[in-house]
């Protein structure tokens, strides 16, 4: 059983990429703009219903990437003030060039929010906590920041069953290149049913839920999914990005194979799962931070 959790662990930080190699993944907004933001913004949609934004509520956006989140709050919602935050400066310009009155971007450290304690009426992140190194900590400044009675919400892909686009690409990589280091999202942690929910028990959130949500994702054709690969956004695009030319030619064939069969090029539609949880700042918390 030891030698079981311990081959687990190992499989598991080898799936977390270095801090160099995160900055090199998450550096190109563009590049992920046309990866994950088509998804992003899906998925940000049913967030926002799960989170419950109120008119007026002042909102905190940790992990704030390209801005997909905070956009899609600000288009749908009557919301007073959303704030956005990323360790990425790359990122944080990229979004303030599309910031208005309502809407502010700034590079910080989720695992250390700088705003005071009860700031917020409600505090989300999408995508994002498998990828901060203690997301436990990240957790706790999530709370801390979130006024007693208000929402903590976030999701994370289901990578082992439930994310088609890239479920495809790591099993045909895997069986390409089965010798290569596994930097497959299946093994990051939080990524399954029951983690996100079992967190937000354990930094002391009430009326927890975790719920799946389902997006499905429209591709005009095979190089619609193809060749945002190419660009060297996320693990997948970065191991793509280290291959040859004539190994990413031939990983290509086999994708389009396990796609499309032997037929002619069509639109391809995937589907695509998170873990969201939501959970409720007790009001005892304000006790705690006077």
């Amino acid at each position: 059983m030891r030698t079981a959790v311990l081959v687990l662990l190992v499989a598991c930080a080898a799936a977390q990429p270095t801090p160099s190699a995160k900055h090199e993944m998450f550096s190109q907004p563009e590049a992920y703009e046309r990866f994950m933001g088509r998804w992003s913004r899906l998925v940000a949609s049913q967030l926002i219903q799960l989170a419950e934004i109120h008119d007026g509520n002042t909102v905190l956006d940790v992990g704030s990437g390209t801005g997909a989140l905070s956009f899609a709050i600000r288009d749908a919602t009557k919301a007073g003030r959303i704030v956005g935050v990323d360790p990425s400066s790359a990122y944080v310009e990229f979004a303030t060039k599309h910031a208005d009155p309502l809407t502010h971007f700034e590079v910080g450290d989720g695992q250390d929010l700088h705003f005071a304690s009860a700031a917020f009426d409600r505090t989300l992140a999408l995508l994002v906590l498998n990828f901060i190194p203690d997301s436990e900590r990240a957790a706790r400044e999530m709370v801390r920041v979130t006024k007693p009675g208000g929402v903590v919400v976030a999701a994370v892909w289901d990578y082992g069953h439930g994310m088609e686009m890239l479920r495809v690409f790591w099993d045909e990589a895997d069986a390409f290149d089965p010798t290569k280091e596994s930097t497959d999202e299946a093994h990051m942690p939080l990524t399954h049913q029951g983690d996100l929910g079992a967190l937000w028990t354990r930094v002391g959130l009430v009326d927890v839920e975790e719920t799946p949500l389902v997006i499905e994702q429209h591709f005009a054709s095979f190089d619609d999914y193809w060749s945002p690969f190419l660009l060297g956004a996320g693990p997948a695009g970065a191991y793509v990005g280290k291959l040859s030319k004539e190994r990413q030619a031939a990983l290509r064939e086999r994708l389009r194979k396990r796609l499309l069969g032997d037929g002619p090029d069509h639109a391809i539609d995937l589907h695509a799962r998170v873990w969201a949880v939501k959970g409720t700042v007790p009001s005892s918390q304000h006790a705690a931070r006077e």
